[in-house]
């Protein structure tokens, strides 16, 4: 029986390093060859395990946090272009990390895993880069643990989001978890992400979901249903968005989308603004929420020149 990477066939098997000429052809990037990444994981709580992709052998420069729904390869293209030596995390619950028993995925809670496995990867500060739930991690990392960051850049997140941008977002991750077929799980896909070329979505979707025996396809991601209400007596409370990114004391970029889908509105940047004077604010045209896919070469030189 022949491989094929064609997830449209019955021979398709999966392999996420396979792509990444795919990612530089697309983005008009100059292809010398496959580029060093591994995956590595690190014991975060007792049995529960965190992995993600590690771009080159040297010390990593800099971290990066996907959003809600999203995986570590989110940044392939991103990493291309920087070419620095980086780690892209699977947050708890997302693609080739562990699941969470408790079904809590709140951002503070993301940043006690991502601190604990930075202390394992990271041999001293780095830039750290976060975008929507990634970012809400990330600012809660550097505002809980200054010693790991040097830099941070959060990608379209901040407090009191677009309330129809989220409930875009939310009618999508919300919707079914298997598809009849790949067309299927990719048709939905775009239309709820008209910004992105097909082949990019299509690649997004072969690391972001899986096929089964029986030819159907369903999501990676923990899609579990959650408790309503996180009601026990230890349960942490919810910190204040605000009140985090008030304790940030490291240099800050925020990166936002200047097309429909970014979440990021003009008063949370002057709120933003108002308490942190020093923060470096950039919008992307043409780009909605997901930066990193409808502009990454604009969202790497961004990062290049504020933390390098």
């Amino acid at each position: 029986m022949s491989i094929t990477n064609d997830p449209r066939l019955d021979t398709f098997v999966y392999d996420e390093f396979a792509y990444f000429a795919e990612n530089a052809a697309e983005a008009g990037l100059a292809w010398t060859g496959p580029p060093e990444v591994t995956r590595i994981e690190t014991e975060v709580a007792p049995g529960r395990k965190l992995s993600a992709l590690r771009w080159g052998s040297n010390p990593p420069e800099l971290v990066f946090i996907h959003g809600s729904a999203q995986n570590a390869h989110t940044w392939d293209t991103v990493l291309l272009a920087l070419g620095r030596p980086a780690i892209a995390v699977d947050l708890a619950g997302h693609g080739h990390s562990d699941w969470k028993d408790d079904f809590r995925y709140r951002p503070y809670l993301h940043a006690a895993d991502v601190a604990a496995a930075m202390r394992a990867w990271c041999e001293g500060p780095v830039v750290l880069v976060g975008m929507s739930l990634g970012g809400s991690t990330a600012y809660s990392v550097a505002a809980e643990h200054p010693e790991l960051v040097r830099a941070l850049v959060g990608v379209d997140i901040l407090p009191n989001p677009s309330s129809s941008a989220v409930k875009d977002i939310e009618d999508f991750v919300s919707g079914p978890q298997s598809f009849p077929s790949f067309g299927d799980i990719l048709d939905r896909t775009m239309e709820f992400n008209p910004t992105r070329s097909e082949s990019s979505l299509r690649r997004g979707i072969m690391h972001n979901a899986y096929r089964n025996e029986d030819g159907s396809w369903q999501w990676r991601y923990d899609r579990r249903e959650r408790p309503r209400a996180e009601t026990t007596a230890s349960a942490t409370p919810i910190q204040d968005p605000w009140q985090v990114i008030d304790a940030i004391d490291v240099p800050f970029l925020l990166v936002r989308g200047g097309a429909k889908g970014s979440v990021v509105t003009d008063e949370s940047v002057a709120e933003l603004l108002r308490r942190r004077p020093n923060t470096r604010v950039e919008l992307v045209e043409g780009a909605g929420h997901s930066i990193q896919g409808d502009k990454p070469l604009e969202l790497a030189a961004l990062v290049e020149t504020f933390a390098f």
